[in-house]
């Protein structure tokens, strides 16, 4: 598909896998943009740096090359943003280069991902098995909060 038209049914089937950007998700979210611009091969912007602006003199291969990026940057763009709710999307400055907008993206949500850690970690610290809930269903909640930990990257140590 490089450089080609992507058939709407694809466009819209992969990007249904991606969800909506919470203070929660950011992680697990970006994966997914990730893969799916990889699938749909639009993820050249996010790999290589943008090209110079073709001029009178620059060659076809120069211009095809410049084509390719800017697809890739307008459409990764287009993606990512209809998947950011209108209330997030005005905290996030706006950028016209995907590299930026997702850099922006990053830092406005690292402290969510501290303060969300924060949060976990201190429901965890303060479980107390009663008797409203089984040994079962408190092992999950547990199981549960540390596998969210796992994906903001802090790792639960269990002594064996």
């Amino acid at each position: 598909m490089a450089g080609g038209v992507i058939p709407t049914t694809l466009l819209s089937s992969e990007s249904s896998h991606i969800p909506f950007l919470s203070g929660e998700n950011f992680s697990n979210r970006k994966d997914k943009i990730l893969l799916t611009l990889g699938c749909m091969d639009l993820d050249l912007a996010l790999r290589v740096d943008e090209p110079p602006i073709p001029t009178k003199s620059s060659t076809l291969t120069e211009r095809a090359s410049y084509e390719r990026w800017e697809r890739s940057n307008r459409l990764s763009l287009m993606l990512i943003k209809s998947h950011i709710s209108k209330g997030i999307r005005s905290s996030i400055p706006d950028c016209n280069k995907v590299k930026v907008f997702m850099k922006a993206i990053e830092e406005q949500f690292v402290t969510s991902d501290k303060a969300l850690a924060n949060t976990l970690m201190k429901k965890l610290s303060g479980m107390r098995l009663n008797s409203s809930k089984g040994v079962r269903e408190h092992i999950m909640e547990m199981l549960d909060i540390a596998a969210q930990l796992k994906t903001l990257e802090i790792e639960i140590l269990s002594r064996s």
